[in-house]
């Protein structure tokens, strides 16, 4: 991925070495992760179950935090966070137009770099979720320590692939826009668990999709994908699969419990949305199969 001297976001806010966590899991709102491998290991291990759901059964209310110190910009010099901007910046790019296409204005999210916690409009994030998604400030959250799990744990290598998270997450942010992770909120408070969890796997699936269709648009304008840059988020896409986490922590497949959906159906939604380009095409709601 060819993405050094491209625009970089003014969006992103540097927590990093501020101690602003604290409380451990608990979360004072709804936020949306991606998952990691060490809640994936240590939840599924000892309940069986998908780690986000125990992650929302621990969340019974808010978690003291710390004194969080005000956001700075991200050093010159750290090429990580470059990275991100970069990303960030080319979403915002691709959203902006898909939305001007519908006649609708994009608002863009904000992208926060934090270490071990941090105090979020949905109450206290850990590092340990993994990268998420908080509707209620409308920020993307990442300790870019993920993505050396993503590489050495989970076993998805590639720029693409840590991309492919970026978008992920502010797919999630384009669900908010358009209304559909409220709704969504509304059919799950009055729904059984297994009802809740199979409208979070079309959700997630969505997201996936989302990050399809920038992927589409970003390399229709930059060009800047290399050969296997695809298949790299494909393989991410795979690697964080429910299934797929499940059996690596040493577990039964429980479908039921499902989330995020199946590694196939992350790639099967991701690719929708890379081969297509099209919001339409992401209707998982209306899949009769995902």
């Amino acid at each position: 991925m060819r993405w050094e001297g491209n625009r970089e976001s003014d969006n992103v806010e540097d927590y990093r070495g501020h101690g602003g966590g604290g409380g451990g899991f608990g979360l004072g709102g709804r936020s949306i992760g991606i998952g990691t491998l060490v809640i994936a290991l240590v939840g599924g291990a000892i309940f069986g179950i998908n780690p986000l759901t125990i992650l929302g059964l621990l969340s019974g209310g808010p978690a003291p935090v710390q004194q969080q110190a005000p956001a700075h910009a991200p050093p010159a010099q750290d090429r990580s966070a470059r990275f991100v901007s970069t990303v960030l910046a080319d979403t915002e790019d691709v959203w902006r137009q898909v939305f001007a296409q519908g006649g609708a204005t994009y608002r863009e999210p904000k992208l926060a770099l934090f270490s071990g916690g941090i105090r979020t409009g949905c109450g206290a994030g850990q590092s340990a979720m993994g990268p998420f998604y908080c509707p209620a400030d409308q920020k993307v959250y990442i300790d870019l320590g993920f993505y050396r799990t993503l590489r050495d744990q989970l076993g998805a290598p590639g720029e693409f692939a840590q991309a492919y998270v970026i978008a992920h997450e502010v797919g999630h942010h384009v669900q908010h826009l358009l209304g559909i992770t409220d709704r969504v909120d509304q059919l799950r408070a009055r729904s059984t668990q297994q009802q809740a969890n199979a409208m979070s796997v079309r959700l997630e699936l969505q997201a996936d999709c989302f990050a399809g269709v920038w992927a589409h648009y970003s390399q229709q304008s930059k060009q800047w994908l290399d050969p296997g840059d695809i298949e790299s988020a494909i393989n991410a896409a795979a690697r964080i699969g429910d299934d797929t986490l499940q059996r690596s922590a040493g577990r039964a497949v429980v479908p039921e419990s499902f989330t995020h959906g199946s590694s196939a159906q992350r790639q099967r939604w991701f690719t929708n949305g890379w081969r297509s380009g099209s919001v339409q095409a992401c209707d998982t709601f209306r899949a009769a199969a995902l």
